[in-house]
């Protein structure tokens, strides 16, 4: 077991991200090696660059809104509180808060693939 005190957890800047504030809650660093869990706090306008990721990911809002997009900006769907949505490990998409309020999102991701 491994209890986890968000107050304690470890922020970072994730590459690609801008005006969110993500800090990390279970994985690697504290011997989850199934997945890993991270809390995002998007400001007003924030978001994502465009990205295909190597890992599988659930995206599950807290508070708010995020809009889900494809490399040219179109929507692929609106996600509000207590929706989730799951991406197959390289599908793209980039992700922004449309809305003026911050949005909190739980990201789980799964292990980065193994290099040969």
């Amino acid at each position: 077991m491994n209890k986890v005190d968000v107050n304690r957890s470890e922020s970072y800047n994730a590459p690609g991200h801008f005006d969110v504030r993500a800090i990390r809650l279970h994985g690697p660093h504290n011997e989850c090696k199934a997945f890993t869990l991270g809390m995002s706090h998007f400001l007003p306008g924030g978001g994502t660059d465009y990205v295909e990721p190597p890992v599988e990911l659930v995206y599950f809002i807290l508070e708010g809104e995020m809009t889900i997009m494809d490399k040219d900006g179109n929507v692929i769907e609106v996600l509000g509180k207590h929706d989730s949505m799951h991406f197959a490990a390289g599908e793209g998409k980039q992700i922004l808060n449309k809305q003026n309020y911050p949005a909190t999102m739980l990201v789980i991701a799964s292990p980065l693939p193994q290099k040969d």
